[in-house]
């Protein structure tokens, strides 16, 4: 792949590495390392995860340094990963979904944009934002019980923390007794509690995340190309090395993960409640449009955006970490010529 950058009237080339799609990996490489990868990227995160969580649940707003310090002095560095291997069971094949569903999704209406007469750029949008909301779509099918359980046993101090201030909260003991308790009180609908709002939350963010990557892509390598195009003295073009590339699909990213936080904040915070809070006495479980009211009484709409700092934060670094992450896996899998 090349991009072509003009200053007035001299140009100069990005020469970059061709794109590896769908047909190009050995699939079973491609799975299994990516399991072992992002299951590491899983781990680093997971305590941003946590406190984005407790955040959200709480019906008073606490500073998120405050609820660290208070986790590790009460809980201990294992108040940081409670549940976190449930969540690393769901992890596995919901990833596995996400990654096949992405690269299919994305050569094929690659594939098809370019046949009806898109440019190379609008091309590329297209098929990154249909590839992020299809693959979100399939990866909620697995990931969403599994968000259930783990989420409600993140909420759960030892007793002595800030967790006297959630409402409407079970005690669980592990992932499988949570996981026994919700079928048992609500069914396998109680596993699925805020599917819809989770499809409505992740498979717009993917789309407009991957879009924006993609467009923030071009936008900054057709910077450099500005940029290089007034010291390039032989127009032999500028071949960019590891780092670079990996800086480059860093900011962009970031640039992508402000948006995706802003928009879709609202909608997490509101799924997280649906899931890990219970409501006592039997009564029924409460809509989406009670659980917003109940938030605003709380603390007006900005209630709806506690735990914005720690969320953009686990998006900005988890983004990436995974894109950077994915294109080092696609290079790795790469069929064997």
């Amino acid at each position: 792949m090349s991009l072509s950058a003009a200053e007035d009237e001299s140009t100069t080339e990005i020469h970059l590495p061709a794109d590896v799609n769908w047909e190009m990996l050995d699939k079973s490489k491609f799975f299994f390392l990516g399991a072992a990868l992002f299951s590491g990227v899983s781990a680093a995160l997971y305590p941003i995860v946590v406190l984005k969580t407790r955040q959200q649940v709480m019906n008073t707003r606490i500073p998120c340094l405050k609820m660290a310090v208070s986790i590790m002095r009460n809980e201990g560095c294992r108040g940081f990963y409670r549940g976190f291997g449930t969540s690393l069971t769901g992890t596995i094949p919901a990833r596995a979904l996400y990654m096949g569903a992405l690269e299919m999704t994305k050569s094929n209406v690659g594939t098809a944009t370019v046949r009806l007469g898109f440019s190379e750029a609008s091309a590329s949008t297209i098929a990154n934002a249909a590839a992020g909301l299809s693959s979100a779509m399939a990866a909620q099918l697995v990931w969403t019980p599994i968000d259930v359980v783990s989420q409600r046993l993140m909420v759960q101090g030892n007793g002595n923390g800030n967790t006297s201030s959630v409402v409407g909260l079970k005690r669980y003991n592990g992932g499988i007794d949570a996981f026994r308790k919700i079928i048992y009180s609500d069914g396998l609908r109680g596993l699925y509690r805020g599917f819809g709002i989770s499809i409505l939350t992740y498979a717009p963010s993917n789309a407009v995340w991957w879009g924006s990557y993609s467009v923030a892509h071009r936008v900054i390598w057709g910077c450099i190309g500005c940029y290089c195009c007034k010291k390039d003295e032989n127009g032999g073009g500028y071949r960019p090395d590891g780092k670079a590339m990996v800086a480059v699909q860093g900011v962009s990213a970031a640039m992508a993960s402000g948006v995706s936080a802003l928009v879709t904040m609202p909608l997490d915070t509101v799924k997280t409640r649906l899931q890990v809070l219970d409501t006592n006495g039997g009564k029924k479980s409460p809509t989406v449009l009670e659980t917003v009211r109940n938030l605003v009484k709380e603390g007006g709409f900005g209630a709806c955006y506690r735990g914005l700092g720690p969320r953009w934060a686990s998006i900005s670094l988890s983004a990436t970490t995974m894109i950077t992450t994915y294109e080092f896996l696609k290079r790795l899998s790469i069929k064997n010529q």
